[in-house]
């Protein structure tokens, strides 16, 4: 299944989600992410389908080992993308906004080496 702009935003919640509590439910996503129940109900049924997290009995979301790595993809493209804006001058609110949107378009080769650049200069 090709993942979607939408589905890798979500994996990227789960896994911020992940860090900071002990278990994630629908509800999580729906106060993080500002997204309606419904809208957020079908975006787990999807990244289920799709073997990217797994949703137990007590509705508890987890990561499987695929969904882990697109989500840990997107946090890792998110989070150098900001700081190089920020670098830059951008404004930290604005800079995370724009993060947000090239690392769902960026090319890896063009990633890898601005991660490469940056970690030259730290």
């Amino acid at each position: 299944m090709h993942l979607q702009e939408s589905g890798e935003m979500y994996l990227e919640t789960i896994y911020i989600l992940s860090k900071s509590q002990p278990t994630i439910r629908s509800i999580d996503i729906v106060e993080y992410m500002g997204y309606s129940k419904p809208s957020v109900s079908r975006a787990v049924g999807l990244l289920k389908n799709g073997g990217y997290i797994l949703v137990d009995e007590g509705g508890f979301i987890t990561l499987t080992d695929e969904g882990r790595q697109v989500a840990e993809r997107m946090y890792e493209r998110h989070t150098l993308l900001s700081d190089l804006l920020i670098r830059l001058g951008v404004d930290p609110k604005i800079a995370s906004e724009d993060a947000c949107k090239m690392e769902h378009v960026i090319s890896s080769e063009s990633f890898e080496a601005i991660k490469r650049h940056m970690q030259e200069k730290i």
